[in-house]
């Protein structure tokens, strides 16, 4: 055939260690019809300050893929909640191959057509908090490519209708394909007329959806006359592809004819007349070519080059074309993302009769649907079952319904085809279902009600169980919790949501406490971060009693702001918050850095109320535009220690020695408070962890505080028996100097004040 290659790729994003599945990077691809083979090319790459990062350390990367929705995934093997069921996904780890760059391939053979994700993330990580800008991060980019290649114009094959087909010496296989409508309830295809060197050397394989594999369902045309290949229970509109493969080292030319023959479940007395279709199934893809223009009955489907198609008469069906019940539609009600209720017409209260099952169908849209979790509750009515032992089966199937006998209702399972069970009866009344990120489509319900006998379930007989039917989309499991958080997450124009969890619980709706801190460690560690801040009060009574009073208001400030911020940002219940979070955390950093500038102006011993509005307004700035940044930050306190340093530096020339001139000053003040908080900002930009958070902090809170209360300059009060000083009449300006003030002792009652004035 004639073979189309298409190339995909993706923008190089970041990835981040995994802590949940709001940490993944998720990529979503569209794969064709009639795809053959499918090639991922898996680029990584290391960066560091804008250069390749060679120096970073190798992190192993896993990458999960699935068709038709998001992976579900679990690293780091927590619990799921109850009810839940986890579709599988497959996973592929990435080694390094070079310093700073590896790729991996990943071929699928034959995959399915429609919407592929790709998960990718890191190894989980110890947690450390980092300040943002301290040292250049190791990033790991991630890069997916996609290419393709498909065939074009592969043959149809119309139900009842003869293609005559003849394989050449030097061809391998044919490929066909058949749309299988709704309401279909088996799909037989037949080799005839089979002649070539070796008897019929020839292999019939079958597929939904996608050109068939090694392991698709399959048949030896030479071990079995008449050369059928039968399956029950097919997937409704679908494409299924047939594929005629020459046995190897056959000579000669191989020719043989194929008919496919579709039982109609709605008619089980008759097999789907040629080119008829039920009303079900005129809702055909486009690539069926133009029989959708054709009247019903009127004319026969075009005939493809090199192969004659003649219509058959019509079999009656066999055992196998069971009867179909009727499917009742559900009623779709929006009301907002990820949060749809799907209603049934005079439900929700449904009624189940013994001598046939009751199917319901809830659709799924492609893509928007996706992305959050379809909850399934069935509620039995235990008082109309008068008295019998009746249990009421449910089976959930993709595509297709199950509708076949009471051992497939019990296990909810066939050859071809398993769906989720669910039952309820007198005892267990209850049941429910939840499947994260479900396929998109058709999702078909079926209610059985059976008896228990001692051989088994066994119909039930005048027993007309009521059981409450409840369906709907969520975007998480029970809304995460009370220690989760549900998050709407976007990769470029496809939404889903997943849990954020907090204080220790892990696992896909925040279920497992394995590792979750008790009610007394939560306790523990707000009180340990908010009452930490009450060693603000000796700094506030130092600047009081010395007369600083804006220096003072300051503090109280950060206190206060501190103390609350602290216990509203707690993970677990131990909450309490007096105003809104970004409120506060935006005090408690604005608190902070003006308890730095107004304390180190003041040791410049500057007066000017400018500066102290020029250092609100620049941190109001900074903080504005980015509280975490270092520089941001960091640049306004740098800014006051420099004021400071130049303040200090005019008057050691001034004075001609340093300043401040005595040793005490420095020995057991500045030298003791610029060490504590040297420690202080050490903890916290190279110690600090998730683990350590609490009690880190709370040193912090505790260096920080006693830091100011060792830097904060005294200030030199007169004595009330000192008269006014006298000032010289005339023109010009007086100058005071105190020296005691600007010795900087500690208590200037001890020593007698002597003015200096020059004019």
């Amino acid at each position: 055939g004639l073979f189309v290659t298409d190339y995909f790729t993706r923008t190089p994003r970041k990835l981040s260690p995994f802590r949940s599945f709001a940490s993944i990077e998720l990529f979503h691809f569209h794969i064709p019809e009639d795809t053959v083979i499918a090639v991922w090319n898996l680029i990584t790459f290391k960066e560091q300050g804008g250069t390749f990062g060679d120096q970073c350390p190798d992190r192993s990367i896993t990458v999960y893929f699935r068709s038709g929705a998001p992976s579900v995934i679990n690293p780091l093997h927590t619990h799921f909640p109850r009810d839940t069921a986890v579709p599988g996904s497959f996973a592929l780890t990435l080694t390094w191959t070079l310093p700073n760059r590896t790729t991996g391939v990943f071929n699928v053979t034959s995959p399915l057509p429609g919407d592929w994700f790709l998960a990718a993330h890191l190894p989980k990580d110890e947690g450390k908090i980092s300040v943002k800008g301290l040292y250049e991060e190791c990033q790991y980019l991630f890069q997916p490519q996609l290419i393709v290649q498909r065939l074009v114009n592969i043959a149809v094959l119309y139900p009842g209708y003869i293609t005559e087909q003849s394989m050449a010496p030097h061809n391998r296989s044919y490929l066909y394909k058949v749309f299988v409508p709704s309401y279909t309830s088996r799909v037989l295809v037949e080799v005839l007329r089979c002649r070539g060197a070796e008897g019929c050397p020839l292999w019939l394989r079958l597929r939904a959806k996608a050109p068939p594999l090694h392991n698709s369902t399959a048949l030896d045309c030479r071990e079995h006359a008449p050369c059928q290949l039968a399956l029950d229970l097919p997937f409704w509109q679908h494409w299924y592809y047939v594929l005629v493969e020459k046995h190897p080292g056959v000579p000669g030319t191989v020719s043989f004819q194929v008919i496919v023959q579709l039982t109609d479940c709605s008619r089980p007395s008759l097999a789907r007349p040629p080119f008829l279709p039920s009303s079900a199934s005129m809702n055909m893809p486009h690539s069926f070519g133009s029989v959708g223009g054709l009247a019903l009955g009127d004319s026969s489907p075009p005939a493809s080059p090199n192969s004659t198609k003649h219509p058959v008469p019509t079999p009656t069906a066999s055992a196998a074309g069971e009867r179909c019940w009727p499917v009742r539609p559900t009623l779709r009600n929006e009301l907002d993302t990820f949060s749809v209720h799907f209603y049934i017409f005079f439900g929700p209260n449904v009624s189940v009769p013994p001598d046939r099952p009751a199917v319901f169908v809830i659709n799924l849209l492609p893509v928007l649907d996706s992305g959050g979790v379809l909850n399934l509750e069935l509620r039995l009515n235990v008082s109309s079952l008068c008295g019998e032992n009746v249990t009421v089966f449910g089976c959930l199937n993709h595509e297709v319904p199950l509708m076949s006998g009471d051992n497939a209702s019990v296990t909810c399972e066939t050859e071809s085809l398993a769906g989720f069970l669910l039952s309820v009866n007198a005892t267990a009344s209850l049941s429910r279902l939840r499947i994260p990120y479900p396929q998109t489509g058709s999702w078909y319900l079926s209610l059985r009600s059976l008896c228990a006998t001692q051989h088994g379930f066994e119909p039930c007989i005048n027993v007309t169980a009521e059981v409450y039917l409840r369906a709907y989309l969520s975007p998480c499991i029970n809304d995460c919790g009370i220690y989760g958080q549900c998050k709407l997450l976007r990769t470029n124009n496809y939404l889903y949501a997943a849990c954020e969890c907090k204080a220790g619980w892990n696992g896909w709706g925040c279920t497992d406490n394995a590792e979750a801190f008790s009610y007394g460690f939560q306790l523990l560690s707000t009180l340990l971060l908010c009452l930490s801040n009450v060693m603000f009060v000796p700094p506030v009574a130092i600047a009081v009693r010395s007369h600083y009073l804006l220096e003072a208001a300051v503090y109280i400030f950060t206190m206060f702001f501190s103390t609350f911020y602290h216990a509203c940002d707690q993970p677990g219940i131990v909450v309490f918050c007096i105003m809104e979070y970004d409120v506060l955390q935006f005090c408690d950093f604005l608190g902070s850095l003006m308890s730095v500038w107004v304390t180190v102006i003041a040791m410049a011993r500057l007066q000017p109320v400018v500066l102290y509005l020029l250092g609100a307004m620049l941190l109001s700035m900074a903080l504005q535009m980015d509280r975490h940044g270092l520089w941001n930050l960091l640049g306004p306190s740098l800014f006051a220690l420099g004021i400071m340093a130049v303040a200090w530096t005019a008057r050691t020339i001034r004075r001609r020695h340093c300043y401040p001139p005595t040793w005490k000053r420095w020995a057991f003040y500045l030298c003791p408070g610029a060490l504590i908080a040297a420690a202080a900002v050490l903890l916290y930009a190279f110690v600090e962890t998730e683990e350590n958070y609490f009690y880190i902090h709370s040193i912090w809170h505790l260096l920080i505080a006693g830091s100011v209360g060792f830097l904060l300059p005294p200030r030199a009060k007169p004595s009330g028996r000192l008269g006014p000083l006298p000032r010289r009449k005339g023109c010009g300006y007086q100058l005071c100097v105190n020296e005691q003030e600007e010795l900087g002792l500690v208590d200037p009652a001890v020593a007698s004040i002597n003015s200096i004035c020059t004019s």
